[in-house]
Order: structure tokens, then C-alpha cells, then sequence
């Protein structure tokens, strides 16, 4: 009989070593994850090999404006919900360190006792007072053969690695909100600079046609359509002061302070990176904090699955009890009193719960490496289109500042022309509404590159320090 269960024991103990597994990342295809940004065939994009990340910058490398420093600063030390994330790691790590404790000894104090009073028999005299007291403790320790507390425990941090992954990821998207909003109102401020010299334009152009009129050389309606198209630049004009307004109370929220006028440059002294080595696909895996906290999940539900497995083999608590008394009475010195035990406990029957527990966790895992594939093609999308959008907005820019140039010669021979020969009014007021939405179409493409570099940022794991 001894034979039969020690050769039990070590079957039981060579069928759990697959409940001590560890994490190993599984296999995933990133070949051709990022698609070529500038050829019109679909090839892929390939970065050079010996370049560092754009991704890899520390937020200062990229954002070098000493005013938008400051703001960003701000922001990561009083934005709400950065503050949050940082809360909830530090409750993940707590946790954590219960689940280490688990593998000591549970030691538990009784209450103490004590009594006193007479006993009356033949045997003993009843004038004698007894006395007697007892300070009991308890010890147990749950033996962890088959990995159960172990797998916990590898759950619980691979679930708070999780969540540092997810500080850094509402990080990183706090630099990028308050970085497109700082950019945000430089662009709305120099667009509110045009059409403020635009509109100086056009109240010249009101002018002189009010003197032509005035002289017989000009119809009143030639003056209403000069009269209207002022207005208009003083539409469009209030409409960016709203939208300033606007902005800067957005921004103030993120940074963590009541809405106020925000201090700023201009968007010409803006300088920023226009080279991007983005790194290849299994980069992505180790800066994108989305993508590495989605394996994180990944790697929790694996030992999951391994808790799970584990709760199919026995349970062993071996543990003491001990008391300092003195029971038998006031002529007993006091003792201790030790007691040994030991507990197996073997799940039989539990109504199908542990199997489909361990079903579920399987299911779980499956739906894990789904999430943590589909963060992957999310990430490559991302940084495809934000290259796509670099090179497209850029082309722009370059374009709207020829018209800019073009329109620009284009108002100044207009009214020269109406002055010296008294050329159609249309012509001016043509020509100075192309000339204002050429102005306006510039700075929206230059703000939307900039704003691009903050999205490739954000989308190649960007945030560092």
C-alpha cells in the first residue's frame, strides 16, 4: 500500500509540471505591416535598419517649442486622468504584493483566555483559588505543488504590467491633445492675422469704390459687392476669436486649470522633424503601449488558463497549533501545548464547474491573442496613414504657396489696373477672395502636417521622456 501511494503522489506531481509553464510570446506575421507611403503600387514599406525610432524620441526631441514644453509639463502633472492611471497601477502593485504574500505561512492568534474561581471536591481544599489562562496560535500553509498560487501570482503581473502600459498610453495622449491643440491656435491665430490684413484689403477696396461713386465713375451696386465682401472678412475674423476662445479653454482643461488665455508663438517659429525612420513591424510590439499591454492580457489569460488546470489536483495544508497554558490549575507551571496537521483535499465532483472554468479561460486566451493580433494591424494602419497624410499634406502646403504667390501678384495687377483704367470691380474682389482662401488653405495645410507628426508620433509609441 505505502508503494502504491508514493507512486501516486509522483504522478500526480509529473502530470502538474504543465501548470509551471511560462509565457512565451506566440508567433505573429508583421511582414508588410506598414505600406509604402509614396509609391501608388501597393509595395511595402521597408525603414533603414541602423535608424532609431521616431517612435523613440523623447516628447522634448520632437516638441521643441519652450512654451508648448512647459504646457506639456503641466499637463503630465495635473491632467485627471493621467493622475487616475497612475492610481490604478498603484492599486494593481499592492495587489500584487498580496499575491507574493500568498506563499507564506497564515499565522492567526486565538484570543487569550484566562479564568479564575474554586473547585470543590473531595479531592481539593474550597478555599483554594484556581487559576488558568491560554494564549492559543495558529499556523497553516497551503502547499503550492501544482501551481495554483503560482499562476496567480504570474496573472496578477502580467495584469499590472498591463496597466503601466496603459499610463503610458493615456500619457502619450495627453501630449499628443495638447500638443494638436497648441498647434491648434497658432494656426487659428495666423489664419485670424490674414484675414485681419485681408479685410484692412478689402475696406481700402470698399473705400476707393465709395470715392468712385461718389464721382459718377462707379454704380452703388459696384459698392454694396465691395461693402459685402468687407463684412465678410469681419464674419470670418469673429469666428476665429470664438474658436481661439474655444481652444484655449480645451487646452487649459487638459493641462489642469480653469480656461485662460494660453501663452504661445507663432506658427512660423515652429520646427519640426520631417525625416521619420519608423522602425519595422516587431517595433511596433515593443513601443506601441497599446500593443504590448494587449499581449500583457494575452500573457494573463495564459496563466489563467494555467489557474484554471491547477485547481483540478489536490489541495495540501500542513500547519501547527500551539498554546501557552496552564489547564490543570494553579500548581501547574505553564506549557506548551503543539499540535501537528495536515490536510489533502481533492476535488471529485463539482458539478462540472472546474472543466467549464477551464473551458472559459481557453476561450478567454483565444479572444486575448484575436484583441492582441488585431492592436498589431491597428498600429501598422495607423502609421500608414499617418505617413500617407505627412506626404499628402505636404505636397499641399507646397502647392497652396505658389497659388499664394501666384494670387498675390495677381491682387496687386487687379488694382492697379482698376485704379489706372477703370477695370471691372469684379476682378478685385475675385481676386482678393482667391487670394484669401489660398492664405487660409496654406496654413490649414501646415497645420495639418504638424498634426501628422504628432499622430505618427502617438502611432509609433511615442510619449518617452
Amino acid at each position: 500500500m505505502k508503494k502504491y501511494m508514493i507512486l501516486a503522489v509522483a504522478g500526480l506531481l509529473m502530470s502538474s509540471c504543465g501548470v509551471y509553464n511560462k509565457y512565451e510570446r506566440p508567433e505573429v506575421d508583421t511582414k508588410g505591416l506598414i505600406r509604402d507611403a509614396v509609391s501608388d503600387a501597393d509595395t511595402l514599406f521597408v525603414a533603414p535598419e541602423d535608424t532609431a525610432s521616431f517612435g523613440n524620441l523623447p516628447w522634448r526631441a520632437v516638441f521643441t517649442d519652450p512654451q508648448l514644453q512647459a504646457l506639456i509639463e503641466q499637463g503630465l502633472e495635473k491632467n485627471a486622468n493621467l493622475q487616475n492611471a497612475v492610481l490604478t497601477v498603484q492599486m494593481y502593485e499592492t495587489m500584487l504584493k498580496a499575491a507574493k504574500l500568498a506563499f507564506l505561512p497564515a499565522i492567526t492568534f486565538g484570543g487569550a483566555q484566562a479564568q479564575m474561581g474554586s473547585i470543590n471536591t473531595v479531592y481539593t481544599d474550597p478555599s483554594v483559588t484556581t487559576k488558568s489562562y491560554q494564549f492559543p496560535l495558529t499556523a497553516s500553509w497551503t502547499l503550492d505543488l501544482f501551481g495554483n498560487i503560482l499562476s496567480q501570482k504570474r496573472s496578477t503581473q502580467m495584469k499590472l504590467l498591463g496597466f503601466k502600459d496603459y499610463q503610458m498610453a493615456v500619457r502619450a495622449q495627453v501630449i499628443a491633445g495638447i500638443a494638436n491643440s497648441y498647434y491648434t491656435l497658432l494656426m487659428l491665430d495666423e489664419q485670424l492675422r490674414i484675414v485681419t490684413e485681408m479685410s484692412k484689403m478689402a475696406k481700402e477696396t470698399w473705400d476707393i469704390m465709395k470715392m468712385q461713386h461718389q464721382l459718377g465713375r462707379m454704380r452703388s451696386t459696384s459698392v454694396q459687392s465691395a461693402e459685402a465682401a468687407y463684412l465678410s472678412t469681419q464674419t470670418q475674423a469673429n469666428d476665429f476669436r470664438r474658436q481661439i476662445r474655444a481652444t484655449e479653454n480645451a487646452l487649459s482643461l487638459l493641462i489642469g486649470q480653469a480656461g485662460q488665455q494660453i501663452p504661445r508663438s507663432t506658427l512660423a517659429e515652429q520646427s519640426l522633424p520631417t525625416e521619420f525612420a519608423t522602425g519595422v513591424g516587431v517595433q511596433l510590439l515593443q513601443n506601441r503601449p497599446d500593443v504590448h499591454n494587449a499581449e500583457m492580457q494575452l500573457a494573463a489569460c495564459f496563466h489563467d488558463v494555467q489557474t484554471a488546470r491547477s485547481q483540478f489536483y489536490p489541495s495540501i495544508t500542513i500547519g501547527a497549533t500551539g498554546a501557552f497554558s496552564n489547564m490543570s490549575g494553579s500548581m501547574n507551571p505553564g506549557k506548551w501545548l503543539l499540535n501537528l496537521f495536515g490536510s489533502l483535499t481533492q476535488p471529485i465532483f463539482a458539478r462540472g464547474a472546474l472543466i467549464a472554468n477551464l473551458k472559459v479561460s481557453k476561450l478567454q486566451y483565444e479572444q486575448a491573442f484575436n484583441n492582441w493580433q488585431n492592436a498589431i494591424l491597428s498600429a501598422g494602419n495607423e502609421v500608414s496613414n499617418a505617413l500617407v497624410n505627412y506626404n499628402g499634406y505636404d505636397a499641399n502646403s507646397q502647392l497652396e504657396s505658389q497659388r499664394v504667390k501666384v494670387l498675390s501678384k495677381n491682387v496687386e495687377d487687379t488694382r492697379a489696373l482698376y485704379i489706372s483704367s477703370g477695370s471691372s470691380y469684379l476682378e478685385v474682389i475675385t481676386a482678393q477672395t482667391q487670394l484669401l482662401s489660398a492664405q487660409l488653405n496654406k496654413v490649414s495645410a501646415d497645420f495639418n502636417k504638424m498634426q501628422t507628426v504628432v499622430s505618427l508620433y502617438t502611432a509609433l509609441g511615442g510619449g518617452g521622456k
